[in-house]
């Protein structure tokens, strides 16, 4: 099997990982919905959605318009960052469990969680995001893609904290903050 081909297994392969992560995330929200969860943050969501599914198409165009030569060592360490990254995301989708969605849902009344991954930083999510975002195309060294999805990722992840935070800021404190 050729890189290229690789390469594009590897990325539907992802995109299938997303879907998978649409199905959690819908049946998520619903439960959050159904305990009285609170959304914000609604206004970046169809960015961000276009931005993902781009990241996608971004790095498959590249890799069969541009058909760089890939050096072997960019491709497999990004190939295991890729892995990390996904294996962090796993981590914070299971941590926080039905309280996980793609959106900026809250239950009012629940503490946020702080365990997992969420006791090491604050948004463990979106450094998996970030790292994906960036290592996904290098594995075909889509420098471009890797490059344009950082920089909108950037601005988006700006919003998207502050609103992910404010709403946060709205629940009661963990345990862990209210002892202190």
């Amino acid at each position: 099997m050729t890189t290229l081909v690789a390469f594009t297994v590897l990325v539907a392969l992802v995109g299938l990982e997303r879907l998978a992560e649409l199905v959690v995330s819908k049946r998520n929200a619903d439960w959050s919905m159904e305990r009285g969860g609170v959304e914000s943050g609604r206004g970046h969501y169809p960015f961000m959605v276009v931005l993902h599914t781009g990241l996608l198409a971004g790095a498959l165009a590249e890799a069969w318009l541009r058909r760089p030569d890939v050096p072997s060592l960019l491709a497999w360490s990004m190939l295991a960052l890729v892995v990390a990254s996904q294996a962090l995301r796993w981590w914070c989708i299971t941590t926080l469990g039905p309280r996980w969605n793609t959106r900026v849902i809250v239950v009012p009344g629940l503490a946020p969680v702080a365990s997992g991954p969420y006791a090491l930083f604050k948004h463990p999510n979106y450094v998996a995001v970030v790292v994906e975002g960036c290592a996904l195309p290098l594995v075909h060294a889509g420098w471009i893609t890797a490059a344009v999805f950082t920089v909108l990722n950037a601005g988006l992840l700006a919003v998207r904290i502050r609103a992910e935070d404010a709403a946060l800021a709205t629940l009661p404190p963990t345990t862990e903050a209210a002892r202190a």
